[in-house]
């Protein structure tokens, strides 16, 4: 990174969405200063560089910003293309990588909050859904060490985060990710090998316990 690069991310710890661009930048050994954004209070800065969805992440480089998460991963991947690359250079295996990027965004986080953040036949219509969802992404996965294959890229960056979810969904959905989906627990062992992921991902018990404080805001309990 030049020396007049300056980069600052508006980020929060538990954030799967956050955790996506902490891992692009240690990917490429990038520094850069992290500032905690409060969401029941936004800062005028996240205020200013989103104003259209008012949400972290943003990365702000040079004073210009970049939101959405795996926008923010692309942006990263192309300005700071010397090392580890994430997308892949071959085209139909670059517009693959990003279809399984976005079946994540669509169906991950939206009905793993659906299950966590509900309850009744709600909550079991969302647990059923996301054991499908997962059953999809091992199966996509198959006997590959990584998703795009022998090593770390796109695909595993935008899945690994929800990692820090793995004991949420556990505990409220009453099922074993390790006994229904045995090569996606290895997939997440191997990633966390790495330390650019180990470091960014926020642990599964403190994830757990800010899930339980918004279940009792929304009178999920």
């Amino acid at each position: 990174m030049a020396e007049a690069d300056q980069l600052l991310l508006l980020d929060l710890l538990p954030s799967p969405f956050a955790a996506r661009v902490r891992i692009a930048l240690a990917e490429k050994g990038l520094n850069y200063e992290s500032r905690e954004e409060d969401l029941s209070n936004k800062s005028p800065l996240l205020l200013k560089m989103n104003p259209v969805h008012k949400q972290i992440p943003v990365l702000i480089h040079n004073g210009r910003p970049i939101c959405e998460s795996m926008v923010i991963v692309q942006y990263i991947d192309q300005v700071w293309n010397h090392k580890s690359p994430l997308l892949p250079s071959d085209p139909y295996r670059r517009a693959h990588a990003r279809f399984w990027a976005d079946y994540i965004d669509k169906k991950i986080y939206p009905i793993g909050r659906m299950l966590w953040a509900s309850k009744g036949e709600v909550k079991e219509a969302s647990k059923k859904d996301l054991i499908e969802c997962f059953k999809i992404l091992e199966g996509e996965l198959g006997d590959k060490p990584y998703f795009g294959g022998e090593s770390f890229g796109y695909i595993d960056l935008a899945l690994i985060p929800f990692y820090s979810f793995f004991y949420t969904f556990e505990t409220l959905g009453n099922f074993s990710v390790v006994v229904e989906f045995p090569k996606l627990m290895d997939w997440a062992q191997r990633c966390l090998l790495k330390e650019s992921v180990s470091k960014s991902l926020c642990d599964q018990r403190n994830v757990y316990e800010a899930v339980l404080e918004i279940r009792k805001k929304l009178g999920a309990e």
